[in-house]
């Protein structure tokens, strides 16, 4: 598993597990109890989803933002080096451990940085839970269907959840 170079690993814990997340580890020009990087606004990227996603995705833009704002990287539940319950994972089980992260390691509204069906999660959390939120930056939000319609009732829905096809 490939692991972001330059950063610092912690974790939480979530409703389905332990996550991991990255900070980038301090920059030369900060000094040990600078308290002004305390004051910086929160910066948090989430990777997208498909084979060995992780904070990873993100990780050689982290320098660049570091001096302006707290970078916070998870890798989300079931991915990379956090928990991999077993479990059917559901839209909602992504939604609320965006959320949980964001409680748990923002005191301010945070700007998200988010990519394909990560980012389309991502606006449901901000949906639901706008005080979270200070903006959203979205590459190729993806999603099953368009908002405001119910993906379970469309063709591909009723495609996978076919016995034959969900094993």
């Amino acid at each position: 598993m490939i692991e972001p170079i330059g950063v610092e690993t912690h974790s939480l814990v979530t409703s389905l597990g332990r996550m991991v997340y990255y900070t980038p580890t301090k920059m030369p020009w900060q000094e040990a109890g600078d308290a002004s990087s305390d004051q910086r606004p929160t910066l948090i990227f989430l990777h997208g989803f498909g084979g060995g996603s992780s904070a990873y995705e993100w990780s050689k833009v982290y320098p660049a933002f570091a001096y302006q704002y707290r970078v916070l990287a998870p890798d989300l539940i079931g991915w990379g080096r956090s928990e991999h319950p077993e479990r059917r994972y559901q839209v909602d089980d992504y939604i609320s451990t965006i959320q949980e992260f964001m409680e748990q390691t923002c005191s301010e509204p945070a700007l998200v940085v988010a990519s394909s069906l990560t980012a389309a999660f991502t606006i449901r959390a901000a949906i639901q839970r706008p005080d979270l939120f200070q903006s959203l930056i979205l590459t190729t939000p993806a999603g099953l269907s368009d908002f405001g319609q119910d993906y379970t009732s469309s063709f591909f829905a009723q495609l996978v959840s076919t016995p034959i096809i969900d094993q």
